[in-house]
Order: C-alpha cells, then sequence, then structure tokens
C-alpha cells in the first residue's frame, strides 16, 4: 500500500484518499496538541490509508476527535461512518442539510447507486456506515469550533452543492474548500502557476450562488485554500479569475444547448472538454494534452450532467 503523505503548515498533513486514481482526491490530517481533526474521508477503501498515516505520525485513531467531511459527495464522506467506527472519541461535524444522510445514509446510497449502478458504486465508494445521532454536531453557518484552541469557523457555501460548508482555520489562515474553490490537480501545474476550473457536478449547482461563495472566501483575504482536488493553492489574482472564467465560461456552454434536450450531456461534455484543454494549452502545464485529457474525462462528464441537471431547473421555473 503506497501512501503518500505532504506536510504542510500548522500542523497540517495531506494524504491521498486514492478515490479513481492517485492525485484525484485527498484528505486533511490537523494536529493540534496531540489531538487530530479528519477534514474529508474519501472512501470506504481510504480508511486504511488514513489508519497509515495516522501511524506514521505516532498517532492513534483515539486521538482523533472531529472528523469533517465538508459535504456528502462519496468521494468527500464515504469513509465517515468507517471512521468513526475505528476513532471511538471522534463526533462528526457536518452541514444541518447533510446530517440526516449520514445518520441513515439509506437514501444517499440508493441515489448514488442509482446513478453509477451498483458494480461501479462498489468498485468506487463500497459501503456506507450510519453513524449515531449523538455523535453529530451540526455546523450552521458562522458556527465556531474550538478544537483544542484552535478555532475554526464554519462558512455555509452553496453553489456546488446545498450541503456544503467551506471551514476557515484562523491559525494557519487557511480555508478548506472542498469544491467550492473548484478543482486544481497537480499533474496540471506549470511551473509558475495552477490550472483551476469549477466543479458543476449533480445535483445542485448554481452559478450565482457559487460565485457569492467565492467572493465570502476571498473577502477573508486567506492565505492558503486547502482543496480537496488537490492539495494546498495560493489564492493569486489570475487563479480566481481563472476559476471565475470557468465558472462562466460552462454556463455559457450549458446555455448554447438549453433548447436541444436529446443528447445534451454529451454535446456539453464534448464542448466542456474542448474548453478545458484550450485553456490548459494555455497554461503550459507539464502534461501532454493528451494526459490531461485522460485526467480531464470523470470531471467532463460529471459537469455536463451537473449543468444539464441546472438547465432542466431552469426550464421549470420558466414553465412555472
Amino acid at each position: 500500500m503506497k501512501n503518500t503523505i505532504t506536510h504542510l503548515t500548522d500542523g497540517i498533513t495531506v494524504i491521498d484518499a486514492h478515490y479513481a486514481d492517485q492525485g484525484i482526491a485527498c484528505i486533511y490530517i490537523v494536529v493540534q496538541a496531540s489531538k487530530v481533526m479528519l477534514i474529508e474521508t474519501g472512501t470506504s477503501y481510504s480508511v486504511a490509508y488514513v489508519l497509515a498515516a495516522l501511524d506514521e505520525l505516532k498517532l492513534t485513531p483515539d486521538d482523533v476527535d472531529y472528523v469533517i467531511p465538508t459535504h456528502i459527495h462519496l468521494d468527500h464522506a464515504a469513509g465517515a461512518g468507517h471512521l468513526l467506527d475505528l476513532c471511538l472519541q471522534a463526533q462528526l461535524v457536518i452541514h444541518p442539510r447533510g446530517a440526516t444522510h449520514m445518520i441513515n445514509p439509506e437514501k444517499l446510497e440508493a441515489g448514488t447507486m442509482a446513478v453509477y449502478g451498483e458494480e461501479k458504486y462498489r468498485k468506487l465508494y463500497g459501503a456506507l456506515k450510519p453513524i449515531e445521532e449523538q455523535r453529530v454536531i451540526i455546523a450552521e453557518d458562522e458556527f465556531e469550533l474550538d478544537f483544542n484552541g484552535r478555532q475554526l469557523r464554519f462558512l455555509d457555501t452553496p453553489g456546488h452543492a446545498l450541503h456544503h460548508f467551506c471551514i476557515y482555520d484562523l491559525l494557519s489562515h487557511g480555508i478548506f474548500t472542498g469544491d467550492t474553490f473548484g478543482v486544481a490537480y497537480k499533474q496540471l501545474a506549470s511551473s509558475n502557476s495552477e490550472f483551476i476550473f469549477a466543479s458543476t457536478t449533480p445535483v445542485h449547482f448554481d452559478p450565482d450562488a457559487l460565485l457569492e461563495s467565492i467572493d465570502k472566501i476571498i473577502s477573508l483575504q486567506p492565505k492558503y485554500i486547502y482543496l480537496t482536488h488537490f492539495g494546498m493553492i495560493k489564492p493569486t489574482k489570475k487563479i480566481v479569475s481563472q476559476l471565475i472564467q470557468s465558472i462562466k465560461a460552462f454556463v455559457a456552454i450549458a446555455k448554447e444547448e438549453k433548447y436541444s434536450i436529446q443528447g445534451r450531456v454529451k454535446r456539453i461534455e464534448k464542448k466542456l472538454m474542448l474548453y478545458l484543454l484550450e485553456q490548459y494549452h494555455k497554461t503550459q502545464g507539464h502534461a501532454s494534452l493528451a494526459e490531461a485529457k485522460k485526467l480531464l474525462q470523470m470531471d467532463c462528464h460529471l459537469n455536463a450532467q451537473g449543468l444539464d441537471i441546472w438547465l432542466k431547473r431552469l426550464a421549470k421555473k420558466r414553465e412555472a
């Protein structure tokens, strides 16, 4: 089992969740006065990597105080119940819209299985485990958590998902942004910049809300952004501009297809890929265009599905 561990600043360690492939999703281990907070959980298969990383840090599951998925999409939260079973002192901190699904994950599992099919679902995520209600802390907007003297502020950040919060760590002056601040795979970085784009995966994409959430994050003037996909970046003006431009471009691509429903997801997916490859080519990233295309395939497919659902919601509003 290969475990990739990177030590960041202020007691923060990032490990690969090994979701779908290496370098796609990560988990943050935050250590404060010999106690642990896990931000994101990956899938049920990620648990072994968390345990190995804790052991390397000379810590145990009993040192874990909090397990915190930024939202309940399963690349972020499928391992939560498994970790709570092992980390007996830990509590789950979750967005109010996600709590019910963590306590009783049957509908969440069934809904995801309906999208992927059972075989692919099991391969990607394994199985979900319920979490006892008394071990769940619900974090509303502006909720503050004292983690052994380390202050964390939770920010409601819809746009990617209605059940999404970001976590402002006042010690490192960084924000754990889940999917709200987009995707920036290290494989696509250039020598002087990241390559970043929005995540519009099903089913709650709302461009106006997402732009407002990004504004909320930037207004705090964070020193670091801790992405789930993937790792720490600095929110430079160039990065923020690139992220916002991707949202606007994705919306424009979707709107071009709003009156033609048959085969729409595939057409949007193709246009997203063309757009991202064109933008990537401008950055002079280290990976080849063929490598970039392979890496971006899953994102383009899921983003196209999310944009299609958003178009359907707009159509219903027009008909109402």
